[in-house]
């Protein structure tokens, strides 16, 4: 299976968990991105600590620095969270992104050297890291059938980024394959909940 096995992983995994993908979807706003969470209220629900994607939560897909937007609201996790319980848990964790933020978050850490999601090895990492238990980490990601079923199977809370970011202008080809994808995987979830 080589270095697909994921993708693989992703739909054989998501129907021992297809209730729970189909009521995040339906249970998420349409328009929902990251400006949308207020870390101060996501704190007094119990989260703890943050795994963020990147491709689509913090940038659109291609991009080696997070959009100005959420460097300011990252900016904001940070002072309420600590840069020490923030993590980057990309499927593409770049040097160019590493060394970005080496130089403007330098606590905030990349989790590398595991399984990519859907598998859980990221967050069971992100939670040793971090000191705290999964059930306290957010998973902030725009694909149902990687991150937000990767914190299904570690049991860690998934935030679902209906509204990712994108940028046809940059990467159109990129942009517009995972725009396609985003849809499958809704349709997907729909279909595999009826059984």
């Amino acid at each position: 299976m080589g270095s697909y096995s994921h993708i693989l992983a992703g739909f054989s995994l998501s129907f021992r968990h297809r209730c729970e993908l189909r009521q995040l979807l339906d249970n998420t706003p349409p328009g929902l991105n990251i400006l949308g969470l207020d870390p101060t209220v996501l704190l007094s629900s119990g989260i703890s600590s943050l795994a963020l994607d990147f491709d689509g939560v913090l940038a659109g897909h291609g991009f080696l620095a997070p959009f100005p937007e959420a460097v300011t609201w990252m900016k904001r996790c940070e002072t309420v969270f600590g840069g020490d319980r923030i993590f980057i848990l990309s499927n593409k964790p770049t040097d160019a992104r590493r060394q970005w933020f080496a130089e403007h978050f330098p606590a905030m850490r990349f989790i590398s050297g595991v399984r990519k999601k859907p598998y859980p090895d990221g967050l069971e990492k992100t939670g040793e890291l971090a000191g705290v238990p999964l059930s306290s980490i957010m998973m902030v990601d725009d694909r149902l059938l990687t991150g937000c079923l990767a914190a299904l199977i570690a049991g860690a809370r998934p935030c679902y980024i209906r509204h990712p970011y994108v940028s046809f202008k940059h990467r159109p080809l990129a942009e517009l394959f995972f725009w396609k994808l985003r849809v499958m995987e809704r349709l997907f979830v729909r279909l595999i909940s009826l059984f």
